[in-house]
């Protein structure tokens, strides 16, 4: 008898720890209490009831990342594009995600390809290749107030890859070829252009400089000429002071009229004319240098 109980102790007590249930960071329990929702444990410790209650789902209260493979969807101007997008959700109501919907998982790929295809109808090819943004956002909003029923939050939606077929793919690099080429020209002229501008400009400031140049030259050549003149009429004004201050004789007058003769002598002149006076003082001045020379 008494093993019976020790056995039947052991026996409550390992069902006990068996219904102990320890709720991680980050998720949550879903519990039932006979086929009915009881309620949902959050992080901490709790006691099951045995053969009672049981855990209907255990939730991950992370943000999550769906990957939906590509899709195809027609454009506006009927064009067929393989379209994949990513959905990052996160679930904020454990009852709602666990009884809301069947497969929740299938429901918000079949959601986001069908939203996919409403948006992408209404666009043609290049607006669905310029605004992703704009579709990323009207996606997000849809599917986010469709899964408010099933306790889901979709956070973001991004188009991850946008497969025009293969024609179109080489028509578009037909024209990106075409366009930078097209700027390569633009640019190239420009710098020509540029180019022979700076040549022109570097030119005409040459011109300016050489002209200005020969203007300075003029003008300190013309202030030369003037100053040696200027110095020249000062010497002579000089030189007449100083003979009328030494009151000279006629003789010395004559004399120095025949040096200054005798030096235009020695120039350019083909012919000079002396007065007569001069010519008297000129041969009393050879006589006086014969004189000399017989004694």
């Amino acid at each position: 008898m008494p093993y019976v109980i020790i056995a039947l102790i052991l026996l409550v007590i390992v069902i006990l720890i068996r219904n102990i249930r320890i709720v991680q960071q980050a998720k949550a329990y879903v519990i039932e209490r006979l086929g009915a929702y009881k309620e949902t444990w959050n992080v901490g410790m709790h006691l099951k009831i045995p053969f009672i209650e049981r855990v209907a789902k255990v939730v991950t209260l992370k943000e999550q990342v769906a990957d939906f493979p590509p899709q195809p969807v027609i454009t506006k101007d009927n064009v067929t594009m393989q379209i994949d997008t990513v959905v990052y959700f996160q679930i904020t109501d454990p009852k709602l995600y666990t009884y809301g919907i069947e497969q929740p998982m299938v429901a918000i790929e079949n959601l986001a390809a069908t939203t996919l295809r409403n948006i992408i109808g209404d666009l043609e090819l290049d607006q669905c290749l310029t605004s992703r943004d704009i579709i990323n956002t009207k996606m997000r909003s849809i599917l986010d107030e469709a899964t408010d029923p099933w306790g889901i939050k979709v956070n973001r939606v991004e188009l991850k890859n946008i497969l025009p077929p293969k024609e179109i793919q080489n028509a578009m690099e037909k024209q990106m070829k075409a366009e930078r080429e097209r700027r390569e020209a633009i640019l190239r002229a420009e710098g020509e252009k540029r180019a022979a501008i700076l040549e022109a400009e570097g030119e005409k400031e040459s011109a300016i400089l050489r002209a200005d140049a020969k203007k300075q030259q003029q003008i300190l050549e013309a202030e030369g000429q003037a100053e040696a003149i200027l110095k020249v009429q000062t010497a002579t004004a000089e030189g007449i002071r100083l003979i009328n201050e030494a009151a000279p004789t006629d003789a010395v007058i004559r004399i120095k009229a025949l040096e200054s003769f005798a030096a235009a002598a020695n120039g350019q002149a083909t012919k000079i004319i002396i007065p007569s006076e001069i010519q008297g003082l000129a041969g009393l001045a050879s006589g006086v240098i014969e004189a000399s020379k017989e004694k």
